[in-house]
């Protein structure tokens, strides 16, 4: 850093000069009246340029021992600002840095002031425009562009309009001054015409008198000799005739280094091109601070602008996400960003996001001194477009209907229909993406491309100008149409991963399909194919919501739904609906429906998974006997099938029917197989109902561990089923392995892990909009509470979650709930409604049968009945539930319906009944030897002996 502290020397920066000694501001050579204060202040910064100076310390500087507020300080600093020009040219000299001080921000340079006397200009500076006072976010493309230019001797800097690229380049050209001793050249093409007057624009730019009409020569001659950095600036509508002569004059003239920039290459020998990207943006994620979101140049730049026109501004927590979407929403181009920043004067951070979607914003205006091209986003990107042949503009125009990444299969399926044929598209797409009008987007299977979201706002007013939106917007819903039915027929049957899942980035594009297709101006034929195809891609990304909404409109249009759409469309619905808004008769109407056209059309695949879907449904509601019916049902289809998967699969379903049946043997045969998994094997394709069969049957096989008797392989199995859940991102997949496993770590005593799953359970269905799973967890809730001894805390939570279960019908969980319920109640002396609570619920089961939880559902009355005075119906009751529990060969039900009996008998002196009935019990555990139950049943013979 100079030294500034010289008095006698003389301090350039931009247009201005300032004489510390003389107390004399010049610019261009005219003196400016500035007040006393304000010079001072301006003196003392520049002394101290590049730092933040405390106002304090500023206040003390310029007033000494004057007692003044902040206020006087600001009515200076604005004075200083308005002679400086900044109002009207935009350079900002003088910083706010919110809540620290001032900096001067802008390059110096220093002289003797007997070499630099008011009135003289310093010559080497002239051909060079002034660089920004402040870059952001660029300093590592300076330095690597500069490198590159040393070792390569031409450069190009390409990216889209409003980038920055002229300023990446003066700020390269500037930091070469000192190595090119001065002769660095300007030259900016974007005021020229004319092709032909190339040469001789250099020419002048390089002060050449040209005396014939063909410059070339002496522009040559004079080039060789000269170490020269030649800075041509805007090639892109005269790349045609410019690049030969770029590549000419870099060959023949050694000492020549040429940097330029363009919205394409040159595409000359010797060329480096130097792709200049966005500035980096805040990632959209929750949770970000003021503090991360500033660390990102886009947001920087952003708040920077801001501050230039309201000069006290300071960002605070609560704009900050704002400011991070504004930046993500205008891709972090650097004009787009300066021009929003320049509406918040008058619309603020809010009023300005939500104004981004207009299309006013592409004729928001800047600073009135930049280049016309450079005024409004729409001239910048006006400028590109008008130098596109006619091919490549219609390819732009119909690329617009595209949102967020498509492929070029999809940007060839839209071009063709606007007459181009897909050799010439192919090209024009290469050539828009060479021009910086498309941009690449990363995909993990194949490359994506997408428009920036001002060039697609642009392109897509140009569309409706041509009238060609109805056609193009046809063209991509077709497209989008035809690619979901090819794979969902590739699907059918057996997959090794979710066949739609990895097509989750063409999500935007279909929505805005379905979206065109059944509004007033779209296609409804279409849309009614579209929605069908579409159904099982949106079950498989969990989009329940949406599913059922475009179902519901497709099934409205019922003359143009046939026999094969009908049923995919109602197999969606019915699952849909019973996720979001629970176990309706209409989903038992859409599914009986649904596979009732299955088997007309014998499509056995598509029975086997409506199967699979009602079977999810019947238990839902608690219908378990049903349940089983339909694997039954299931084993027919997967015979004819023969297909081993399938096979496996409807196994699967019947494990889980005979574990809530009650049938623990059978549910342990039949599930066990999902603990042994290949990553590699097939499953049927039925991940498309929001479950995955392999996770349900373990979380069947682990609950069936614990009431078999084998405590310590059911923890196992409950851990091993939630990690396998996470792996495969299904939100519905998830809730199920946590609500049920929940159980496992509840029934041994593990309340530790059974709060962080339940909390868990409840923050990811929040999260998910499962309202019937977020009810389920405060209902674990409450249980876990009672367990605890919060009674009234955990009774709350119960009649909470019951009765919005209640609501929607999923039964599944009710009987459990009031069991606890009851064990509440009577916990706080409500002895008759406990026992009304708990007759209800085994009353409840009464309607399809046995269940898992009858034996202990028979315990818990027993114990009710004790306590209200009632042993021999107690002890009827608990005989009762003994003898479920065998027949169910429940062990740890009926482990715990002998502790309730052996207290019993103990109570009326039969200490030797009891022991014989616990004793075996106990005897027959060889795990688990320290969950809770055990170490009751221990400290029970205990007291006995």
């Amino acid at each position: 850093m100079p030294d500034t502290n010289d008095q006698n020397s003389v301090i350039s920066f931009g247009a201005f000069r300032l004489f510390p000694r003389s107390r004399l501001l010049e610019k261009d050579g005219v003196p400016l009246h500035l007040g006393g204060r304000a010079l001072d202040i301006l003196v003392f910064l520049a002394e101290r340029a590049g730092e933040v100076v405390d106002k304090r310390e500023l206040v003390k500087r310029i007033w000494a021992d004057v007692n003044v507020d902040e206020g006087s300080l600001r009515f200076h600093i604005t004075s200083l600002r308005k002679a400086l020009g900044e109002a009207g040219e935009g350079s900002r000299y003088v910083v706010n840095v919110p809540g620290r001080g001032y900096c001067f921000a802008a390059p110096l340079l220093r002289a003797a002031a007997a070499e630099s006397r008011p009135g003289t200009t310093v010559s080497s500076l002239r051909a060079l425009p002034a660089p920004l006072a402040k870059m952001i976010g660029r300093d590592d493309a300076v330095e690597k562009i500069a490198t590159e230019l040393s070792l390569h001797r031409f450069v190009t800097i390409v990216g889209p309009g409003g980038i920055g690229k002229t300023s990446v380049a003066l700020a390269v050209a500037h930091g070469q001054h000192a190595e090119f001793e001065g002769q660095v050249c300007f030259v900016d093409f974007g005021a020229l015409t004319e092709p032909r007057l190339v040469p001789g624009t250099i020419a002048a730019a390089l002060g050449l008198t040209v005396n014939s009409d063909d410059p070339l020569p002496g522009l040559l001659q004079s080039l060789r000799n000269r170490r020269t950095l030649l800075v041509l600036d805007s090639c892109e509508h005269i790349i045609d005739a410019l690049a030969p002569l770029a590549e000419r004059i870099v060959r023949e003239a050694p000492t020549l280094h040429v940097l330029a920039t363009s919205r394409e290459s040159f595409r000359t020998e010797g060329e480096r091109v130097y792709r200049l990207f966005p500035l980096d943006c805040p990632p959209q994620r929750d949770g970000l601070s003021m503090a991360d979101i500033l660390a990102y140049p886009a947001s920087q730049l952003f708040v920077e602008r801001i501050a230039e026109s309201l000069s006290e501004f300071e960002l605070s927590e609560e704009d900050a996400p704002l400011v991070a979407d504004i930046c993500r929403r205008l891709d972090g181009i650097a004009l787009a960003i300066e021009l929003a920043a320049g509406r918040v004067n008058a619309y603020g951070i809010a009023g300005t996001a939500s104004l981004l979607d207009s299309r006013f914003s592409l004729l928001w205006r800047g600073r009135r001194t930049a280049i016309p091209r450079h005024q409004t986003l729409s001239a910048a990107l006006s400028w590109s477009y008008d130098l596109l042949p006619q091919a490549e503009s219609a390819t732009l125009r119909g690329l617009s209907v595209f949102v967020g990444p498509f492929t070029l299969e999809a940007a060839l399926a839209v071009a063709t229909c606007l007459g181009i044929d897909e050799a010439e598209a192919v090209e024009a797409i290469s050539n828009l993406l060479s021009k910086s009008l498309i941009a690449t987007s990363p995909a993990e299977r194949r490359l994506r491309y997408r428009l920036l979201d001002t060039t697609r706002a642009f392109a897509g007013d140009k569309l409706v100008e041509c009238g060609e939106a109805v056609r193009v917007a046809r063209a991509h819903a077709e497209y989008f149409r035809d690619f979901l039915h090819d794979i969902s027929i590739k699907s059918t049957g057996m997959q090794s991963a979710g066949g739609f899942l990895p097509y989750a980035d063409h999500l935007s594009n279909v929505r805005a399909a379905l979206t065109w297709t059944f509004s007033e101006a779209g296609d409804r034929a279409v849309g009614v194919d579209l929605a069908a195809a579409a159904a099982q891609f949106f079950l498989e990304l969990t989009l329940l919501t949406e599913c059922h909404s475009w179902t519901q409109q497709a099934l409205a249009f019922a003359d143009k739904v046939d026999s094969r759409k009908e049923m995919t469309l109602q197999a969606a619905l019915g699952v849909s609906v019973m996720f979001t808004q629970g176990n309706t008769d209409g989903v038992r109407s859409a599914f009986t429906r649904s596979l009732q056209l299955a088997r007309e059309l014998d499509d056995l695949h598509w029975q086997l998974w409506l199967l699979r879907g009602l079977h999810i449904y019947l238990t839902r509601v608690g219908d378990f006997h049903g349940a089983l019916g339909t694997g039954v049902q299931g084993e027919s289809v997967a015979r004819k099938l023969n297909d081993p998967t399938s096979t496996l699969n409807v196994e699967w379903m019947l494990g889980v029917a005979h574990h809530l049946i009650g049938n623990q043997d059978k549910a342990v045969e039949f599930c066990g197989s999902a603990m042994v998994h290949n990553p590699g094997s097939q499953r049927l394709n039925i991940g498309h109902l929001g479950y995955d069969d392999r996770i349900v049957a373990l979380v069947a096989l682990a609950r069936g561990l614990w009431l078999s008797g084998r405590p310590d392989r059911a923890i196992e199995a409950a851990r091993y089923t939630v990690h396998e859940a996470e792996q495969l991102e299904q939100p519905l997949t998830l809730g199920i392995a946590l609500i049920w496993t929940i159980y496992v770590f509840l029934w041994v005593g593990d309340w530790a892990s059974a709060e962080s799953l339940i909390e868990r359970l409840i923050d990811h269905s929040a999260r998910h909009f499962l309202g019937p799973y977020h009810a389920v967890g405060i209902g674990q809730k409450g249980e876990l509470l009672l367990r605890r001894g919060d009674i009234a805390g955990g009774i709350e939570h119960l009649r909470r979650s019951q009765a919005t279960l209640y609501a929607s019908r999923h039964r599944i969980m009710t009987t459990v709930f009031a069991t606890a319920l009851a064990e509440g109640l009577a916990a706080q002396n409500e002895a008759d409604e406990a026992l009304r609570t708990i007759d209800e619920a085994i009353a409840q089961i009464g309607d399809h049968g046995e269940s898992f939880d009858m034996p202990e559902m028979l315990r818990v009355k027993a114990d009710i009945l004790i306590q209200s005075a009632r042993p021999t119906e107690a002890e009827t009751c608990l005989q009762q539930s003994l003898a479920l529990s065998r027949r169910q060969c429940a062990r740890g039900w009926e482990l715990r319906g002998a502790m309730s009996l052996a207290r019993v008998w103990q109570r009326a002196g039969r200490k030797g009944d009891a022991q014989a009935l616990l004793a075996p019990l106990v005897g027959q555990y060889q795990e688990g030897l320290s969950s809770r139950d055990l170490v009751a049943a221990k400290g029970i013979l205990s007291a006995l002996n």
